[in-house]
């Protein structure tokens, strides 16, 4: 939470801040199951707080160390986060001169759910935070803009083994080929006997 109590309420009044937290852990700041900020790791915060006729304007900055995988290589990676953002935190007193006189009490409450609101002189960043992190972070990250991946075949990490490849097998011919196998090995099913029609005639 931060105070606005020495700010004041006069209009165009301005204060600078800067602040260290710590990143909450639940929900994640970033994109669960992807890339996020660690719980607990630093984020580093500069505001400037400016006075205005219906409450605070809060512009900042947020700067942080995201951790997660390559999506191609799935190897740990580092993103350094700089997320800005702006929002208005009202004054519970603040009057409604810009909402129509005709607007139902429906409306209202729908302008209250999108509004952030101090209380008793405080506000508080989390969910505007995280909504910035979010948007700063990339949601396909990758260790390096050229990484090869992993081969789909056997799973090995291609950077590494520039030259790995595996013998294209056409899947047409698959089953012909286990066939030819099956012969070769084993008895050619019934085909080293005498040919159709001698035993016959000897018969005869």
């Amino acid at each position: 939470m931060f105070d606005t109590h020495e700010l004041g309420r006069r209009p165009g009044a301005m204060k600078r801040l800067s602040r260290s937290v710590e990143a909450p852990g639940s929900p994640v700041l970033g994109i669960d199951g992807v890339i996020g900020v660690p719980e607990g790791a630093p984020v580093e915060l500069d505001l400037r707080l400016e006075s205005v006729m219906e409450g605070v304007l809060v512009t900042g900055t947020a700067r942080a160390t995201a951790e997660g995988e390559c999506v191609r290589c799935l190897e740990p990676l580092t993103v350094e986060v700089d997320a800005d953002f702006q929002e208005m935190f009202s004054y519970p007193d603040a009057d409604d001169r810009g909402r129509s006189s005709a607007a139902e009490p429906a409306d209202d409450a729908e302008d209250d759910e999108d509004r952030f609101f101090l209380e008793d002189g405080l506000f508080d960043l989390e969910a505007m935070l995280r909504d910035a992190v979010v948007l700063a972070l990339p949601m396909q990250p990758v260790c390096s803009e050229d990484c090869a991946g992993l081969c789909s075949e056997c799973g090995i990490r291609l950077d590494e083994n520039p030259g790995h490849h595996h013998d294209a097998v056409d899947i047409r011919w698959a089953a012909l080929q286990g066939l030819a196998e099956t012969v070769q090995d084993g008895e050619k099913d019934n085909m080293g006997g005498a040919e159709p029609g001698v035993d016959e005639k000897q018969e005869k």
